[in-house]
Protein backbone atom coordinates (compact mmCIF):
# COMPACT_ATOMS: atom_id res chain seq x y z
CA UNK A 1 0.00 0.00 0.00
CA UNK A 2 1.59 3.66 -0.76
CA UNK A 3 1.43 5.99 2.29
CA UNK A 4 1.89 9.63 1.47
CA UNK A 5 3.81 12.18 2.93
CA UNK A 6 4.44 15.81 3.20
CA UNK A 7 4.90 17.27 -0.62
CA UNK A 8 8.12 18.69 -0.75
CA UNK A 9 6.69 21.09 -4.01
CA UNK A 10 7.47 24.50 -4.90
CA UNK A 11 3.85 25.51 -3.80
CA UNK A 12 3.92 23.76 -0.54
CA UNK A 13 7.09 24.51 0.62
CA UNK A 14 8.13 28.03 2.95
CA UNK A 15 6.27 30.83 2.32
CA UNK A 16 4.69 29.92 -1.18
CA UNK A 17 2.31 27.71 1.02
CA UNK A 18 0.44 30.87 2.03
CA UNK A 19 0.21 29.86 5.43
CA UNK A 20 -1.81 26.82 5.18
CA UNK A 21 -0.58 23.12 5.84
CA UNK A 22 1.42 21.26 3.30
CA UNK A 23 -0.96 18.58 1.32
CA UNK A 24 0.11 15.29 0.66
CA UNK A 25 2.11 13.46 -1.79
CA UNK A 26 0.10 11.54 -5.23
CA UNK A 27 0.64 8.65 -6.93
CA UNK A 28 3.85 7.38 -4.52
CA UNK A 29 5.98 10.41 -5.75
CA UNK A 30 7.07 13.55 -4.00
CA UNK A 31 4.85 15.99 -5.26
CA UNK A 32 1.08 16.37 -4.07
CA UNK A 33 -1.51 16.92 -7.27
CA UNK A 34 -1.20 20.64 -7.47
CA UNK A 35 2.24 20.62 -7.89
CA UNK A 36 2.68 18.19 -10.21
CA UNK A 37 0.19 19.60 -12.66
CA UNK A 38 2.49 23.05 -11.41
CA UNK A 39 5.20 21.41 -12.76
CA UNK A 40 4.04 20.41 -16.19
CA UNK A 41 2.60 23.19 -17.15
CA UNK A 42 5.41 24.94 -15.78
CA UNK A 43 7.53 22.72 -18.26
CA UNK A 44 5.00 23.18 -20.72
CA UNK A 45 5.31 27.42 -21.08
CA UNK A 46 8.95 27.62 -20.88
CA UNK A 47 9.45 26.53 -24.21
CA UNK A 48 7.09 29.64 -25.55
CA UNK A 49 8.70 31.71 -22.81
CA UNK A 50 11.70 31.19 -24.51
CA UNK A 51 10.63 32.34 -28.06
CA UNK A 52 8.97 35.08 -26.42
CA UNK A 53 12.58 36.68 -24.75
CA UNK A 54 13.84 36.03 -27.99
CA UNK A 55 11.33 38.86 -29.54
CA UNK A 56 12.65 41.02 -27.47
CA UNK A 57 16.29 40.87 -27.43
CA UNK A 58 16.06 43.04 -30.44
CA UNK A 59 14.15 45.58 -28.98
CA UNK A 60 10.80 44.14 -30.23
CA UNK A 61 7.39 45.31 -28.17
CA UNK A 62 6.71 42.35 -25.84
CA UNK A 63 3.44 40.99 -25.60
CA UNK A 64 0.32 41.29 -28.30
CA UNK A 65 -3.20 43.53 -28.50
CA UNK A 66 -0.97 45.86 -26.22
CA UNK A 67 -0.19 49.20 -25.60
CA UNK A 68 2.27 51.46 -24.05
CA UNK A 69 1.22 54.25 -21.98
CA UNK A 70 4.72 56.09 -22.22
CA UNK A 71 8.42 55.38 -22.69
CA UNK A 72 9.86 52.47 -24.77
CA UNK A 73 13.20 51.40 -25.75
CA UNK A 74 15.71 54.03 -26.78
CA UNK A 75 17.40 54.48 -30.16
CA UNK A 76 20.44 52.29 -30.69
CA UNK A 77 19.79 50.43 -27.30
CA UNK A 78 17.68 47.39 -28.51
CA UNK A 79 19.49 44.82 -26.60
CA UNK A 80 17.62 43.00 -23.60
CA UNK A 81 19.76 42.19 -21.20
CA UNK A 82 17.73 40.32 -19.26
CA UNK A 83 16.19 38.88 -21.79
CA UNK A 84 19.34 37.22 -22.80
CA UNK A 85 20.17 36.13 -19.34
CA UNK A 86 17.25 33.92 -18.60
CA UNK A 87 17.49 32.43 -22.05
CA UNK A 88 20.79 30.99 -20.76
CA UNK A 89 19.40 30.01 -17.24
CA UNK A 90 16.59 28.14 -19.24
CA UNK A 91 19.71 26.40 -21.47
CA UNK A 92 21.10 25.81 -18.62
CA UNK A 93 18.42 24.62 -15.73
CA UNK A 94 16.22 22.54 -18.00
CA UNK A 95 20.03 21.06 -19.51
CA UNK A 96 21.08 19.93 -15.67
CA UNK A 97 17.73 18.07 -14.88
CA UNK A 98 17.79 16.45 -18.29
CA UNK A 99 21.43 14.92 -17.80
CA UNK A 100 20.18 13.74 -14.41
CA UNK A 101 17.31 12.02 -16.05
CA UNK A 102 19.34 10.77 -19.13
CA UNK A 103 21.93 9.58 -16.65
CA UNK A 104 20.33 7.77 -14.05
CA UNK A 105 17.17 6.06 -16.37
CA UNK A 106 20.54 5.42 -18.98
CA UNK A 107 18.40 7.42 -21.70
CA UNK A 108 20.27 9.41 -24.85
CA UNK A 109 20.64 13.27 -23.99
CA UNK A 110 18.05 14.96 -25.53
CA UNK A 111 18.85 18.02 -28.38
CA UNK A 112 20.09 20.76 -25.99
CA UNK A 113 17.46 23.58 -26.60
CA UNK A 114 14.57 24.90 -24.81
CA UNK A 115 12.18 22.82 -27.35
CA UNK A 116 13.72 19.58 -26.57
CA UNK A 117 15.15 19.71 -23.42
CA UNK A 118 11.09 20.05 -22.10
CA UNK A 119 9.54 17.88 -23.98
CA UNK A 120 12.26 15.18 -22.55
CA UNK A 121 11.74 16.49 -19.39
CA UNK A 122 7.64 16.32 -19.64
CA UNK A 123 8.09 12.74 -21.34
CA UNK A 124 9.85 12.12 -17.77
CA UNK A 125 8.19 13.79 -15.24
CA UNK A 126 6.65 10.85 -13.55
CA UNK A 127 10.09 9.45 -12.98
CA UNK A 128 11.34 13.24 -11.65
CA UNK A 129 8.39 13.46 -9.41
CA UNK A 130 9.57 10.46 -7.53
CA UNK A 131 13.07 11.40 -7.42
CA UNK A 132 14.20 12.13 -3.95
CA UNK A 133 15.07 15.93 -5.81
CA UNK A 134 11.79 16.77 -6.95
CA UNK A 135 11.24 19.47 -4.63
CA UNK A 136 14.00 21.21 -6.13
CA UNK A 137 12.77 20.45 -9.75
CA UNK A 138 9.28 22.15 -8.78
CA UNK A 139 11.52 25.42 -7.06
CA UNK A 140 13.83 25.78 -10.09
CA UNK A 141 11.38 25.46 -13.54
CA UNK A 142 8.57 27.88 -11.28
CA UNK A 143 11.13 30.40 -10.46
CA UNK A 144 12.56 30.09 -13.99
CA UNK A 145 8.74 30.62 -15.25
CA UNK A 146 8.58 33.38 -12.97
CA UNK A 147 11.80 35.10 -14.69
CA UNK A 148 10.34 34.34 -17.96
CA UNK A 149 7.25 35.58 -17.52
CA UNK A 150 8.92 39.48 -16.38
CA UNK A 151 11.55 39.66 -18.98
CA UNK A 152 8.79 38.49 -21.71
CA UNK A 153 6.21 40.97 -20.72
CA UNK A 154 7.80 43.64 -18.51
CA UNK A 155 5.54 46.24 -18.56
CA UNK A 156 4.12 46.78 -15.16
CA UNK A 157 0.60 47.71 -17.11
CA UNK A 158 -0.51 47.35 -19.88
CA UNK A 159 -4.02 47.60 -22.10
CA UNK A 160 -5.62 45.40 -23.94
CA UNK A 161 -8.42 46.31 -25.96
CA UNK A 162 -11.07 43.82 -26.70
CA UNK A 163 -13.77 45.63 -28.80
CA UNK A 164 -16.73 47.99 -28.71
CA UNK A 165 -18.79 48.15 -25.53
CA UNK A 166 -21.65 46.43 -25.41
CA UNK A 167 -24.31 48.80 -23.33
CA UNK A 168 -26.90 50.21 -25.75
CA UNK A 169 -25.80 53.73 -27.25
CA UNK A 170 -22.15 53.59 -25.57
CA UNK A 171 -19.53 54.78 -28.18
CA UNK A 172 -16.48 53.24 -25.75
CA UNK A 173 -14.52 50.46 -26.35
CA UNK A 174 -13.83 47.59 -23.63
CA UNK A 175 -10.28 47.69 -22.24
CA UNK A 176 -8.36 44.94 -19.97
CA UNK A 177 -6.48 46.23 -17.66
CA UNK A 178 -3.21 43.88 -17.31
CA UNK A 179 -0.83 44.52 -14.31
CA UNK A 180 2.20 42.63 -13.13
CA UNK A 181 0.59 41.91 -9.48
CA UNK A 182 -3.22 41.20 -10.21
CA UNK A 183 -5.50 42.09 -7.46
CA UNK A 184 -6.93 38.97 -5.91
CA UNK A 185 -10.81 40.35 -7.30
CA UNK A 186 -9.43 39.53 -10.92
CA UNK A 187 -8.73 42.60 -13.56
CA UNK A 188 -11.11 43.98 -14.60
CA UNK A 189 -12.54 44.74 -18.01
CA UNK A 190 -13.81 48.66 -18.29
CA UNK A 191 -15.16 51.04 -20.76
CA UNK A 192 -12.36 53.47 -21.77
CA UNK A 193 -15.72 56.11 -22.63
CA UNK A 194 -18.37 54.97 -18.87
CA UNK A 195 -15.73 53.94 -16.75
CA UNK A 196 -19.33 52.39 -14.65
CA UNK A 197 -19.65 50.24 -17.32
CA UNK A 198 -17.31 47.45 -15.75
CA UNK A 199 -17.22 43.09 -15.51
CA UNK A 200 -15.07 41.11 -13.98
CA UNK A 201 -12.53 38.93 -16.32
CA UNK A 202 -15.08 36.24 -15.04
CA UNK A 203 -18.14 37.52 -16.94
CA UNK A 204 -15.90 37.53 -20.54
CA UNK A 205 -17.94 34.32 -21.83
CA UNK A 206 -21.19 36.15 -21.58
CA UNK A 207 -19.87 39.62 -22.11
CA UNK A 208 -17.95 38.46 -25.39
CA UNK A 209 -20.90 37.56 -26.41
CA UNK A 210 -22.62 40.69 -26.52
CA UNK A 211 -19.58 43.03 -27.66
CA UNK A 212 -19.75 45.06 -30.54
CA UNK A 213 -23.53 44.32 -30.66
CA UNK A 214 -24.38 47.52 -29.02
CA UNK A 215 -26.76 45.35 -26.78
CA UNK A 216 -26.58 44.18 -23.20
CA UNK A 217 -24.77 41.22 -21.84
CA UNK A 218 -27.30 37.84 -22.64
CA UNK A 219 -29.19 39.65 -25.39
CA UNK A 220 -28.76 38.55 -29.22
CA UNK A 221 -25.80 39.39 -30.54
CA UNK A 222 -24.84 39.13 -34.32
CA UNK A 223 -21.24 37.03 -34.60
CA UNK A 224 -18.03 39.18 -34.34
CA UNK A 225 -15.01 37.73 -34.74
CA UNK A 226 -11.80 38.49 -31.99
CA UNK A 227 -8.66 37.10 -31.88
CA UNK A 228 -6.80 36.90 -28.75
CA UNK A 229 -2.99 35.91 -28.00
CA UNK A 230 -1.89 32.86 -25.05
CA UNK A 231 -0.84 35.55 -22.65
CA UNK A 232 -4.32 37.37 -23.09
CA UNK A 233 -6.66 34.33 -23.05
CA UNK A 234 -4.41 33.58 -19.95
CA UNK A 235 -5.71 36.83 -18.21
CA UNK A 236 -9.22 36.35 -19.45
CA UNK A 237 -10.03 33.37 -18.27
CA UNK A 238 -7.77 33.21 -14.93
CA UNK A 239 -6.06 29.85 -16.17
CA UNK A 240 -1.83 29.29 -16.27
CA UNK A 241 -0.19 30.03 -19.50
CA UNK A 242 1.36 26.56 -20.48
CA UNK A 243 -2.30 25.09 -19.86
CA UNK A 244 -3.65 27.74 -22.76
CA UNK A 245 -0.98 26.08 -24.74
CA UNK A 246 -1.62 22.79 -24.11
CA UNK A 247 -5.62 23.51 -24.30
CA UNK A 248 -4.65 25.27 -27.66
CA UNK A 249 -3.36 21.96 -29.23
CA UNK A 250 -5.71 19.31 -27.95
CA UNK A 251 -9.06 21.23 -28.64
CA UNK A 252 -7.41 22.52 -32.42
CA UNK A 253 -8.28 26.24 -32.07
CA UNK A 254 -8.29 27.89 -35.27
CA UNK A 255 -5.37 30.13 -35.36
CA UNK A 256 -3.57 32.88 -37.34
CA UNK A 257 0.02 34.43 -37.11
CA UNK A 258 0.52 38.34 -37.42
CA UNK A 259 4.14 39.87 -37.71
CA UNK A 260 5.55 36.54 -35.43
CA UNK A 261 2.63 36.19 -32.97
CA UNK A 262 0.18 33.25 -32.80
CA UNK A 263 -3.46 34.56 -32.36
CA UNK A 264 -6.48 32.07 -31.42
CA UNK A 265 -10.51 32.00 -32.33
CA UNK A 266 -12.13 33.30 -29.44
CA UNK A 267 -15.08 31.82 -30.24
CA UNK A 268 -12.71 28.48 -30.22
CA UNK A 269 -11.49 30.03 -27.11
CA UNK A 270 -14.61 30.20 -25.15
CA UNK A 271 -16.25 27.52 -26.19
CA UNK A 272 -13.69 25.19 -25.05
CA UNK A 273 -13.82 27.16 -21.14
CA UNK A 274 -17.44 27.13 -21.11
CA UNK A 275 -17.52 23.29 -21.84
CA UNK A 276 -14.96 22.99 -18.98
CA UNK A 277 -16.97 25.11 -16.70
CA UNK A 278 -19.77 22.49 -17.06
CA UNK A 279 -18.02 20.10 -16.61
CA UNK A 280 -17.02 20.76 -13.49
CA UNK A 281 -20.49 21.70 -11.96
Amino acid sequence: MTVSALCHGEGCRGGNAGGRPRRRTAGGGRLCRPCREHLDAGLGELAHLYEECGRVLGGASPGSLRERTSGGELPGLPFNGAAADVRARMISVLGSWSGLVAQQRGFAPPPRTVAGLTAFLLRNTDWLAAHPAAGEASEEIARLVRAGRRAAFPDPARTVRLGGCPEPGCPGTLALSVRAATPADGPAIVCEADPGHRWTSEQWSALSEAMGSGRAPGAPAPATERWLTAADIAQLWRTPTGTVYRLASEQRWRRQGRAGRTYYHEGDVRACFERRAAARA
